[in-house]
């Protein structure tokens, strides 16, 4: 395919309006009585989900035609992996917050060329909260750089499932348990902005869970890794992540990594590896 004549700047103001029209289609659901079920992952989904998963797509693709699309509530097409670039897409990023009326829920939506995220939004409709970044230009909330305030003399504050808080803890460690953000996107971004000194993800995240928020990650001056890989690569066949951490301060890295992979080990290594099965039971997005 001939290169995308646009720019990646281009890409982030298309992402960026998207993302408001979306979130107020979600928002005239929040607080209301809302359909529901589960899907076969057990994670659950909403009518606004899928009703915003429309519109980005008729939005987005319309904008962008020759770009492949990946979205957690759309069939997967295998034809994403022939495109230079990719829509990544999670609608409603922590869908059982929505849910629940909390206030943290996310669109998070990204540009992915050749496996590497190059413009990504991730925007809290109900905190008026719009993380933003384009590779090479830094990331902004609100349209001012982000910068990361630091709590002095504070012991580290990191929110992390009861198994990993458990080795942490064995580790000798010195933390504090922070809060569970439903939408990961949204928990992984506090670290750029230092609301949080880390935060981690179970093996079995998948691409639009963590693709807009690895580039402001990534731009904010982050360290964000899968455990097992180092930093995440996207729009391949398997969509699938290792345990993943996000750390603001690296002296936390050796002791963090080590409990997420004695927690949960890492993917083998061929192809033909069983489906890694997510758990929801603590920590969960949706």
């Amino acid at each position: 395919m001939p290169a995308p004549a646009t720019t990646y700047s281009d890409d982030l103001e298309l992402l960026r309006s998207s993302a408001v029209a979306a979130g107020i289609i979600a928002s005239s659901f929040f607080r209301r009585d809302v359909k529901s079920w589960t899907k076969d992952n057990a994670s659950p989904v909403s009518e606004a989900d899928i009703l915003v998963d429309r519109y980005l797509a008729s939005s987005l693709l319309q904008a962008r035609p020759d770009y492949g699309w990946l979205s957690e509530e759309t069939a997967d097409n295998p034809s994403r992996l022939d495109c230079d670039r990719v829509f990544v897409v999670d609608p409603i990023d922590g869908t059982r917050g929505f849910l629940r009326g909390e206030d943290s829920w996310t669109v998070a939506l990204a540009v992915v060329e050749h496996g590497i995220p190059v413009a990504g939004v991730v925007y809290a409709p109900a905190r008026d909260e719009m993380y933003e970044a384009v590779r090479g230009e830094g990331a902004r909330l609100n349209g001012r750089p982000i910068s990361r305030s630091r709590r002095a003399g504070a012991a580290p504050l990191i929110p992390a499932p009861g198994a990993v808080h458990q080795e942490m803890q064995a580790a000798g460690l010195h933390y504090t348990r922070g809060p569970a953000y439903p939408s990961l996107a949204y928990r992984l971004v506090q670290v750029a902005t230092g609301k949080l000194d880390g935060a981690v993800a179970r093996r079995g995240s998948q691409d639009w869970d963590i693709a807009a928020a690895a580039l402001i990650l990534d731009e904010s001056g982050i360290d964000f890794a899968d455990v097992c890989t180092g930093f995440p690569h996207f729009n391949k066949r398997d969509v699938r992540h290792g345990a993943l951490a996000a750390l603001g301060d690296m002296s936390l890295k050796p002791l963090v990594h080590a409990a997420l992979i004695k927690v949960y080990g890492c993917p083998a290594a061929d192809a033909d590896a069983e489906p890694i099965a997510p758990s929801h039971t603590d920590l969960t997005d949706g």
